[in-house]
C-alpha cells in the first residue's frame, strides 16, 4: 500500500468515527454544496480542493496570487492616463508578472506573448472605454 492511499486510509476512518460519535453534527452549511469561492474561478477544478486546503492553512498558491495582481495592475491602468510614467511603469510590471506566470506554467515564450498581448489589449480598450467615459 502507497503512503498516499494510506493516509487517505487513516482520514477515512477518523471521520467515519467522527460521524459515528456525532462530532460533526450542526456544523454550520451542513447540507448544503461549499460555497463557490471567486478567488478560485481561475483555478482548474481538479485542482480546486487542494488550494482550498491550503488557502484554509493560510497560504496562497503563487499563481493565484500573481494572478491577483494581474488583475490588480490592470485596474490601475485603466485609471491612468497612458502617457504617464505611471502608465508605464504599470505596463512594465504587468509584463513581468505575465512573464512569471508563463514561466510557472512552463508555457512557450510564444503562448506567453500572445497570453500577455491579449491581456494588454484587453486593459487597454478598458483604460479607453474609461476614458471616454468621463
Amino acid at each position: 500500500m502507497s503512503t498516499l492511499a494510506f493516509l487517505d486510509r487513516i482520514a477515512e476512518e477518523k471521520i467515519r468515527a467522527a460521524i459515528e460519535r456525532g462530532d460533526l453534527n450542526g456544523l454550520p452549511g451542513a447540507g448544503k454544496p461549499v460555497p463557490d469561492e471567486e478567488d478560485l474561478a481561475l483555478v482548474p477544478a481538479d485542482l480546486r480542493m487542494a488550494y482550498r486546503v491550503l488557502k484554509n492553512a493560510g497560504h496562497v498558491p503563487e499563481e493565484v496570487r500573481l494572478r491577483r495582481e494581474i488583475e490588480d495592475v490592470g485596474r490601475l491602468l485603466e485609471l491612468s492616463d497612458d502617457s504617464s510614467a505611471q502608465y508605464r511603469e504599470g505596463l512594465n510590471r504587468l509584463h513581468l508578472l505575465m512573464q512569471r506566470l508563463g514561466e510557472m506554467r512552463g508555457g512557450s515564450l510564444t503562448l506567453h506573448d500572445r497570453y500577455y498581448r491579449q491581456v494588454a489589449e484587453k486593459f487597454a480598450q478598458r483604460h479607453a472605454a474609461t476614458k471616454s467615459g468621463n
